[in-house]
């Protein structure tokens, strides 16, 4: 029933009320009375279904945007299990790899570099060259010896 019926007939009931007005009419009052009260629950009736209909749509709303994350989650899931099954190299290998590795490196720094130091009269007669190239020979031995022990390696013979 749409709005401008019931506004119709609300006019009308009060019309009615008003001229049946006489005591000795009281029933048809009840009845105008009573129609008019139906009307009020129905819009009642009709605000609530309005409302539950509104809270409808707002809860499919919400499911459809679950449904999306959930897919997404889905989604990710088996990805990750994918590369988790597609990893032939077990865990136990790759733990073996890495403590080998940590060996090496253990081995590697316990080495030294066998660097000697030498005087410049040594690489003169060792090389048959000039004092000034012998003496820039020994200051680049200095530096290389000064460098790779700064870098934490040792160095033998210096």
């Amino acid at each position: 029933m749409s709005n401008i019926d019931k506004q119709a007939l609300r006019e009308e009931f009060r019309l009615m009320q008003a001229h049946y007005s006489d005591p000795a009419d009281r029933a048809r009052q009840v009845i105008y009375i009573a129609a008019e009260a139906l009307l009020d629950e129905l819009d009642k009736k009709q605000q609530y279904i309005k409302l539950r209909d509104q809270e409808n749509e707002d809860i499919a709303l919400t499911v459809g945007k679950l449904r999306v994350e959930l897919e997404h989650y889905k989604s990710r899931e088996e990805r990750v299990t994918k590369l988790v099954l597609d990893n032939s190299t077990s865990w136990d290998v790759l733990y073996e790899k890495l403590e080998a590795a940590e060996r090496r490196i253990a081995e590697l720094e316990a080495r030294a570099v066998n660097l000697p130091k030498r005087s410049v009269d040594e690489v003169m007669h060792l090389s048959g060259f000039s004092r000034d190239y012998a003496e820039g020979w020994c200051a680049g031995n200095d530096n290389a010896i000064h460098e790779i022990r700064a870098a934490g390696i040792k160095v033998k013979g210096a």
